[in-house]
């Protein structure tokens, strides 16, 4: 096929996501000599935009894995939003060292829905948002120079056969229910209603919470209020230069400690699908 642009299309409260979909999604463009565009998914304004693409266009598609399957309340946004006309797209799902489950089979789903033709998918392996216990500095080198060797089976692929003719199996069930979150006890742990707490003696109310927030859930006239909805993304956590936001919801906190005793080890592999 023909292609003319590439375009790297990412949800990433916490960047792993997208430090992996720009480097596949720019790898890629440079080795079919092609422009290379990006576009953040991420907040809340960037997902009330409609993105349509064309025949010719190869998009990279990615999203983190939240309790097996893209985040919920993202996911109507990949519904609705993208608008493959006939473009071409590639699925990637990252995941916290615990399983991928049935998230990459539902990005694929999604993406076919919504008119691409999916040539490729990946599932990567990378530091959970709650904890660095899970998958510590991940992506790694080595996992980019997986990335870097997917990239160029994809342009080999691409270049050389026709969209419409492709299929890719990926496993898992799109149609499967959410992963329970568990405690440490086996008990379903319970933290729908968990919200960020702010520790003031730390907080600078600089704002930067308020801007990161993928949901604008964090009120900007008072940053330690949460009105809106939280989906323990982790995005005010990890990014307050202060560290004055974190979690101190006890279902939460045993969820956390039960995947640090069960899923910090071994490091799971990346897989690929073509």
């Amino acid at each position: 096929m023909k292609i003319n642009r590439v375009i790297g299309v990412f949800w990433s409260a916490t960047g792993n996501t997208r430090q992996l979909v720009l480097n596949i999604g720019s790898g890629l463009a440079s080795r079919v000599a092609c422009d290379f565009q990006e576009v953040d998914f991420t907040p809340k304004a960037a997902r009330e935009q409609t993105y349509s693409f064309q025949e010719g266009d190869v998009v990279i598609v990615g999203s983190p894995t939240y309790a097996g399957k893209l985040p919920n309340k993202i996911l109507p946004d990949f519904q609705e939003k993208l608008k493959g006309n006939g473009a071409v797209a590639v699925a990637v799902v990252t995941y916290g060292n615990r399983s991928f489950d049935n998230s990459l089979a539902e990005l694929k789903q999604t993406l076919e829905a919504d008119g691409f033709f999916v040539a490729g998918a990946a599932a990567f392996a990378c530091r959970h948002a709650f904890t660095d216990m899970l998958g510590g500095g991940r992506p790694s080198k080595e996992d980019f120079a997986e990335a870097e060797d997917f990239q160029q089976k994809l342009a080999v692929r691409l270049q050389g056969e026709n969209p419409s003719e492709w299929s890719v199996s990926v496993p898992g069930n799109p149609e499967a229910p959410y992963y329970v979150p568990l405690g440490t006890d086996g008990q379903p742990a319970k933290f729908l209603k968990a919200k960020p707490l702010t520790d003031m003696e730390a907080c600078t109310n600089c704002g930067i919470c308020v801007g990161l927030c993928p949901m604008q859930s964090i009120s900007a006239e008072h940053v330690s209020q949460v009105p809106g909805i939280c989906i323990k993304c982790q995005a005010c956590v990890r990014g307050c230069p202060e560290g004055a936001k974190y979690f101190d919801d006890p279902a939460f906190l045993s969820h956390v400690e039960m995947l640090t005793l069960n899923y910090a080890s071994p490091l799971k592999e990346n897989r690929f699908f073509l």
